[in-house]
Parts: C-alpha cells; sequence; structure tokens
C-alpha cells in the first residue's frame, strides 16, 4: 500500500447541476505524474460530491508508478490500471455511482488546460476525453475587432475622413480632369450624402434628388 503526504487542492472543474447522462462529469488537471501526490486530494473532492471513493480506474500512460492502494482519506482505495482505459479517462466508483472524469496532463498549457476541463465539465458536452484536448487546442483565434463601418467603407475602396494622401483631396483638383478644372455646376438638392450600392449598381453614389448640369 503506498502511503500518502497531506493532500493537495486538486485543481478540478465539475458540472455544477450534476446532470445525469452526460459523457464526463467535469476535469482534473494534475500537477504531477506521481499518484501519491495527485490522488488524495481528487480522492476527498469526489468523496464531497459523490459519496466516498472506493476504487479509481484508469490507464497507465502519463504516471510516474502504478499502486494497486493507497491511503487516502483515513481509509484504503483500490486503484485500477488498464491500458485499455480511453486516454484520458478516470472512473471513480464512489457511494452514488461513478464520476468519469477527463485527466488533462500535467505540462499542459494553461489556456488550454482550464478550456478542456470547462469543456469537460458542461453538461452540453458532446466529446469524448480522448478528443477533448485536441478539440480545444485546433480551435481558431478570433479575429480581430475593428469597427464594421470603418471596414465596409474601407473595403469599396473609401478612405478616412481628411485623408489628404488621395489625389482628389488636393486642393483645386478633381480627379480624372487634367490641370485640376472644376466644371462650373448649377445649385443642386442636398444629395442623399451616402454611397448606396443597391440604387446605383455598385458604380457610385446615388444622384437622387440632384439637377442636371445644364
Amino acid at each position: 500500500m503506498l502511503a500518502c503526504p497531506a493532500p493537495s487542492v486538486p485543481r478540478l472543474r465539475l458540472d455544477p447541476a450534476g446532470s445525469r447522462g452526460t459523457l464526463l462529469d467535469g476535469g482534473w488537471w494534475p500537477r504531477s505524474g506521481d499518484p501519491a501526490a495527485e490522488f488524495p486530494g481528487l480522492i476527498r473532492a469526489i468523496d464531497d460530491r459523490c459519496g466516498r471513493v472506493t476504487r479509481l480506474m484508469l490507464g497507465p500512460a502519463g504516471w510516474d508508478s502504478q499502486p494497486r492502494r493507497l491511503s487516502a482519506a483515513g481509509r484504503v482505495v483500490r486503484l485500477g490500471w488498464f491500458p485499455g482505459q480511453p486516454a484520458g479517462l478516470l472512473t471513480a466508483l464512489c457511494g452514488n455511482g461513478r464520476m468519469d472524469l477527463l485527466v488533462v496532463p500535467p505540462g499542459t498549457a494553461e489556456a488550454d488546460a482550464l478550456a478542456a476541463m470547462e469543456l469537460a465539465a458542461s453538461a452540453a458536452n458532446r466529446i469524448h476525453a480522448p478528443d477533448i484536448l485536441t478539440t480545444v487546442t485546433r480551435r481558431p483565434a478570433p479575429p480581430p475587432q475593428t469597427e464594421p463601418e470603418l471596414s465596409v467603407w474601407e473595403n469599396e475602396g473609401g478612405r478616412l475622413a481628411g485623408d489628404a494622401t488621395r489625389p482628389d483631396r488636393l486642393p483645386g483638383r478633381l480627379p480624372g480632369r487634367p490641370g485640376g478644372a472644376q466644371p462650373r455646376r448649377e445649385a443642386t438638392a442636398p444629395a442623399t450624402g451616402r454611397y448606396s450600392r443597391e440604387t446605383t449598381g455598385g458604380h457610385g453614389p446615388s444622384t437622387a434628388g440632384t439637377r442636371p448640369l445644364s
């Protein structure tokens, strides 16, 4: 039987509602691969939630040793090591049934570990333990935040107001007219002031409300 030091507080996320019929009941992120250091704190946390733990079942990969029994919470708890156990899955048999937990490897980056535990503890989760960590590490980063109106305007060839680098912003110049001379125009009614692809077919500003040139 393996003697254990004082238990540490486990890094554990559990489904707050304790939902029945979910794939997993939560996620656990141990700090090392030492069973004597990691299991006692986990067993105490499960005792409080699911009743007295009698046995843990998990795979041997990633653990420094595979003891068959260990002392925890004032009693002896049996451990079952099964090579065929799905990777990253720990099953605790306890007084009120069982608890299935995702085990996140100790060396996992913090952001990925926290995301994996949160997903495992979600009642809506439909991803099995071996695939959860892969799922959270492959999620694309969110796109940078932009101002929607500015993005649309710039995508259509516009520039910020007051941009003096555009030729049509130079004093006395009109785009497409050599020498910069501007034609004489009659007074016009107030224009709509908006670029509208719907009314112009995508070729320029709306001319609704203007009077023809003389």
